[in-house]
């Protein structure tokens, strides 16, 4: 992370002293911050990618199961933006449903498009092939227009892992003071980063948590490989995984305003380019 993200991360440090948090564990916790790009509809830094536009695809690549959501162009996406291993350029092409399953399956995909890829435009209902009138009107308000890019820092919204029997839940691994810092993120993230509905890399984001939206999409994706719903392996160890994209649904969506979209993937699968294997894992309180 750069210096200069760095410092901006001050308002934080000072707003948490003067909460009386113990310094070594506020600097704990700013240890885990990461460097993240928010994604926004206006601003100074450069154009990255839409919201919608045509559907454009490598004529091999099958229909898209869910609704395509926004493209992102990695050559314009600056490279310390975030901390994930992405390719130079080419595209990435997101995919969701913003609303939770009944059972465990995947809400989406993500589809990287290799630069000088020979690609066709696609029917962009092709997902919906029983005209399903609800599924259009959501559909019809998902956003359109160009996304500008914000280098940004992210720090967890989450303060607490769950656990399988009572006390059902304990503070985060060494962070005893972890729902103290959230908060303090909470009440300073807005003069520390830029707010945006959609975010590469970084922590993931949803209405009224306190475990990690990650974790919940790692569960999911697991209990997916073991009934035959996603192609495994899909580890169970949330380390091995990390949050590709965020989006904000609600920001966007209306009747969906507390949906949350969490793009996951496995490292080894980032390192290796295969985004075909990016897990959704969608949070929807209706």
């Amino acid at each position: 992370m750069t210096p200069e993200l760095w410092n901006r991360l001050s308002p934080f440090r000072d707003e948490a002293i003067a909460r009386g948090i113990p310094a070594d564990d506020i600097e704990r916790w700013l240890a885990t911050a990461r460097p993240c790009a928010t994604l926004t509809r206006g601003g100074d830094g450069p154009v990255v990618g839409r919201f919608g536009g045509p559907l454009l695809l490598p004529a091999d690549t099958p229909d898209p199961e869910h609704p395509y959501v926004a493209s992102i162009d990695l050559a314009a996406l600056p490279a310390d933006a975030t901390d994930l291993p992405l390719p130079p350029d080419g595209h990435l092409l997101l995919f969701a449903f913003p609303e939770t399953a009944d059972y465990h399956e995947t809400m989406g995909s993500v589809v990287y498009v290799p630069a000088g890829t020979a690609v066709t435009e696609r029917d962009r209902h092709a997902w919906n092939p029983s005209d399903i009138d609800d599924y259009e009107a959501m559909f019809k308000e998902f956003p359109e227009g160009p996304l500008w890019a914000t280098p940004d820092v992210s720090l967890p919204y989450h303060h607490a892992v769950e656990l399988s029997e009572e006390p059902w839940s304990e503070p985060l691994p060494g962070h005893p003071r972890a729902e103290e810092l959230v908060a303090v993120w909470e009440s300073t993230h807005d003069d520390i980063a830029a707010k945006g509905p959609l975010q590469i890399g970084g922590y993931a984001d949803e209405e009224a948590i306190y475990s990690d939206p990650v974790a919940d999409a790692v569960f999911n994706a697991v209990k997916a490989a073991e009934l035959g719903r996603w192609d495994g392996p899909a580890s169970a160890d949330v380390s091995d995984w990390v949050l590709l994209a965020d989006w904000q649904a609600g920001m966007d969506v209306q009747g969906w305003e507390s949906a949350s979209v969490h793009w996951v993937i496995q490292r080894e699968d980032l390192a290796a380019r295969r985004f075909d294997r990016a897990f959704t894992g969608v949070f929807w309180n209706p």
